[in-house]
């Protein structure tokens, strides 16, 4: 075998050239590109009359500018919204955000359904621990502790006399 130094890889089958062409549409990359892309395809229907909003504007356009009148014509200049380039672009986008946003809701649900990890052994190298002491029976205070913070919609964990517990969904450490 005669090897010239241009080695091109073999082509994909056409089930793994659909999973890398859907990996690729999916990523956030190609989803950031899409929205500048989308805002940059919008500046001509910014700029330029469209015949929905404004016809007689785009048939002043079209009288004043007779070269430039047909080239924006068939690219279709005059109804950008509604040409097949651009809502390729937005359709395009909107399967790639929903591509992005799936799984990732799957597993953001997940860690929302999973149990709070377990309290650290020292909480006094935790910046917000805090100490106190109580008459009452440690039951009795766990118990008290857990109620309250379940109505305050914390998720809390009960395993052998201590507890563990994750802030509300919408909790920041700024305290909202």
């Amino acid at each position: 075998m005669v090897h010239n130094g241009s080695h091109q890889p073999a082509p994909l089958p056409p089930r793994q050239f659909l999973r890398w062409a859907w990996r690729q549409l999916t990523s956030m990359r190609t989803a950031i590109l899409l929205l500048l892309l989308l805002a940059l395809a919008a500046i001509p229907g910014s700029l330029l009359p469209q015949s929905g909003v404004n016809p007689r504007a785009v048939d002043t356009f079209r009288s004043a500018h007779p070269n430039l009148s047909p080239l924006l014509e068939a690219v279709g200049g005059f109804a950008v919204f509604s040409s097949v380039w651009f809502s390729a672009i937005y359709l395009l986008l909107m399967v790639s955000l929903v591509g992005c946003i799936i799984p990732r809701t799957t597993q953001h649900v997940r860690a929302l359904r999973s149990p709070p990890p377990r309290v650290p052994a020292n909480l006094s190298r935790l910046p917000d621990h805090r100490t106190f002491e109580s008459p009452e029976q440690p039951d009795v205070v766990i118990e008290a502790a857990v109620a309250h913070l379940r109505r305050r919609r914390y998720k809390v964990r009960v395993l052998g006399g201590e507890f563990s517990l994750n802030p509300p969904m919408g909790w920041c450490r700024g305290g909202v």
